[in-house]
């Protein structure tokens, strides 16, 4: 069941453009009681374009009314905004207060609320706020404390909107992937092993010792099955590419830092990495072709 929300009232608004905002913004929350108090020169075809085709049904339903009391006709609660402080213009409710306290429990109850904006120049009078039940005004910088219309209207409505939910609104998120299977898993890690080996990361001697580091990564967090797609998608591109490149399967032995040891131990004068000075590695381009990795140390003659 939709929420129920206020009627918006727009005491002689000045632009039509800005009436289409407002329809705009109200079928953003949900509302759709819409009546203009003696607008000036109201065009329909200038509010439309603002109002496009999703909300022009509001501005079609609009009641046009010449006096602000006609508007107000059988409403159980009116509340008036305003932009200006002091004088008999004590005692503000915000928006959230307002929505809380007041609209909401109101439109609960079965009642009717008006809310009432006034012209965008100078906005609601001090005969026009008498006629109110209170005034609500929207918080915003002292630089520029006048809010566009529309922006008004949708500010007093959002918070009405999720206050009218008897549960909170929880933005759906995307879909919830199950974990990876452990056979799933475990055939993941088969085409590592196969993928690492045909392009030479793994040692010959004792693979799956070197696959070890691999398989304590992958333990550190969830595996979901989208997950699980993608990496089986990476190795078997990796296969193809090295299969064109015209690697043997199993690939060529290439130095591996060992498990669990500090960097230090790994590499030096009797261990070299691949394409270190002293040990030229058999690398792999997506040209297809072999090639030597040059030793860089070496002086040409």
């Amino acid at each position: 069941m939709p929420p129920k929300l206020p009627d918006i009232v727009l005491f002689r608004p000045k632009y039509a453009e800005n009436v289409g905002s407002v329809a705009r913004a109200m079928l953003n929350m949900g509302a759709g009681n819409l009546i203009l108090v003696d607008p000036k020169g109201y065009d329909p075809d200038r509010a439309a374009p603002l109002a496009t085709n999703h909300a022009r049904h509001i501005l079609d339903s609009a009641r046009i009314v010449p006096t602000l009391r006609e508007a107000l006709t059988g409403a159980a609660l009116v509340l008036g905004t305003t932009a200006r402080s002091g004088g008999w213009r004590k005692g503000l409710f915000t928006p959230a207060r307002a929505a809380d306290g007041e609209i909401v429990p109101r439109l609960a109850e079965g009642g009717r609320v008006a809310l009432v904006f006034g012209p965008e120049d100078r906005g609601l009078t001090n005969a026009e706020t008498s006629l109110c039940d209170g005034l609500v005004m929207i918080p915003a910088s002292p630089d520029c404390t006048s809010l566009n219309l529309s922006q008004a209207v949708l500010i007093l409505l959002y918070e009405c909107f999720q206050r009218s939910f008897t549960q909170p609104f929880v933005p759906k998120g995307p879909p919830q992937e199950r974990d990876a299977s452990f056979e799933e898993r475990e055939q993941l890690f088969a085409s590592m092993h196969a993928a690492l080996a045909d392009i030479g990361y793994l040692r010959v001697q004792n693979p799956d010792y070197w696959m070890l580091p691999v398989r304590r990564f992958f333990a550190r967090f969830r595996l979901r099955r989208n997950e699980f797609n993608l990496l089986m998608g990476v190795c078997r591109q990796v296969r193809w590419v090295a299969s064109r490149s015209g690697a043997a399967p199993g690939g060529a032995e290439a130095p591996q830092p060992e498990p669990d040891r500090p960097e230090a131990d790994q590499t030096g004068p009797g261990r070299p990495g691949p394409g270190q000075p002293g040990r030229p590695g058999l690398g792999v381009d997506f040209s297809g072709k072999k090639h030597k990795i040059a030793d860089k140390t070496r002086r040409s003659k």
